[in-house]
């Protein structure tokens, strides 16, 4: 755990503990800031438009002013909406994205065996608020908490699109919530550990769990992750043809910003955890410096370029992917998604519980491919079972249905046109 508090806990501890958490908090913001302009900006690019250029150089104060003019509109209340749970559901879409913020490294020295420990005013501690000895499972927790936000916007709200669009949201959570969290148990299976700087540390030397897991895992949270965050293409959530404006239609004023900063907030958090999970977070080559230079700069300068490529890649998804039918994602979710991550990880169980035995990785390997080409085999026979069903069931049903006569459709008109006639 942090050293910090490994030892009598006083007023001073406290406060760093305090400024740390305002200090992350504050870089969040501005991070959340940044990405709107960045994506707006981004998108505009690769679109050959402009984007926002007016409010401050090159646009960048163009979220503030859009802040200061959703904090001015009035803050509306439906008549019919549960007013205790409608004022507290922004608050639960926001606070999980700080929370899991706030277990990510973001800086220090992983070479060597430092373990990312740096000194602040004389205290030996890590560069992130917390780093408890679950902090994995408490991400998760954080990342089940922000399906509730969502859910009880909607049904407070009173109106029938927006719980429309809460409740496929909350299924489409669920449903990939299965897949991420199967994909993190590969990564402690390698890890060995539960805590964030632990993970951080055992991928130092290059060891990053990217290609220690097989890669399988990375793909499988990176597009379950996409679906929990409702970004294209599965943004669902918001499917502005069908549902108006999602979960949140009834919102205005600053309860309908804190949603909007939720949602690029959590952007931010996932790419962090991705980023910690699979490429090492800020571990990586110092170039021999010490002091501020190889303890802070450098590492946090690695931990945002990393970051950076994966907050391009959610906006370069944005600007060029439609957005999929939602049979298609809650099928992607259970029939590819869940066996896919639930398979792999018996393979690296296999190839762990083999290596630590002793047994022939060769034998070991065979007979874990023949059981998952026998279970993938068996999703597939009944995936065509069902479908060959609901064929069937489709065309009993329209056999079921009377046309009528090709004759009988003029007089039929001329009738109906005749009584209408009269009626009038």
């Amino acid at each position: 755990m942090d050293p910090m508090l490994s030892g009598n806990i006083g007023w001073a501890v406290v406060g760093i503990v305090v400024l740390k958490a305002v200090l992350a908090f504050t870089a969040l913001l501005v991070a959340v800031i940044l990405m709107v302009w960045f994506e707006r900006k981004f998108i505009g690019d690769m679109q050959n438009r402009i984007g926002p250029n007016k409010a401050g150089p090159f646009g960048l104060l163009q979220t503030v002013a859009d802040g200061l003019k959703l904090a001015f509109k009035e803050d509306l209340l439906p008549d019919r909406a549960d007013k205790v749970v409608f004022r507290l559901a922004p608050f639960l879409a926001v606070v999980p994205a700080f929370g899991t913020f706030a277990i990510i490294p973001l800086a220090g020295n992983f070479n060597d065996g430092s373990d990312g420990v740096v000194s602040v005013f004389g205290y030996k501690t890590f560069v992130q608020v917390a780093d408890p000895q679950f902090g994995i499972l408490l991400m998760l927790a954080f990342s089940g908490i922000a399906v509730y936000g969502v859910m009880l916007a909607g049904w407070s709200s009173g109106s029938k699109y927006p719980l429309l669009g809460s409740v496929r949201a909350s299924a489409q959570m669920v449903s990939y919530e299965a897949a991420l969290g199967l994909s993190i148990a590969s990564i402690l299976l390698a890890a060995g550990v539960l805590s964030t700087n632990g993970i951080v540390a055992g991928q130092a030397t290059w060891s990053w769990n990217l290609w220690m897991t097989g890669l399988v895992p990375f793909i499988v949270f990176f597009i379950a992750a996409t679906a929990e965050l409702n970004r294209p293409p599965f943004d669902f959530v918001e499917a502005e043809q069908e549902l108006v404006g999602g979960f949140n239609t009834e919102y205005s004023s600053m309860r309908f910003a804190m949603f909007y900063l939720a949602e690029f907030m959590n952007t931010v958090t996932m790419s962090a955890v991705i980023v910690t999970l699979f490429f090492g977070g800020p571990a990586g080559p110092t170039f021999g410096l010490t002091g501020f230079l190889g303890t802070w700069l450098i590492p946090f300068l690695w931990f945002f370029a990393k970051l950076a490529v994966f907050l391009c890649v959610f906006v370069w998804f944005r600007a060029t992917l439609p957005r999929y039918r939602y049979d298609q994602l809650m099928e992607i979710g259970w029939k590819v998604m869940i066996p896919l991550a639930l398979g792999w990880f018996l393979v690296l169980t296999a190839i762990k519980v083999g290596a630590d035995q002793g047994w022939n990785m060769g034998a070991v390997i065979g007979g874990v491919i023949l059981v998952l080409l026998a279970g993938w085999a068996s999703i597939v026979a009944a995936s065509r079972a069902a479908a060959t069903r609901r064929s069937d069931g489709h065309l009993e049903l329209m056999a079921d249905v009377e046309l009528p006569p090709k004759d009988a459709g003029p007089s039929t008109n001329a009738g109906s046109s005749s009584n209408l006639a009269g009626r009038r």
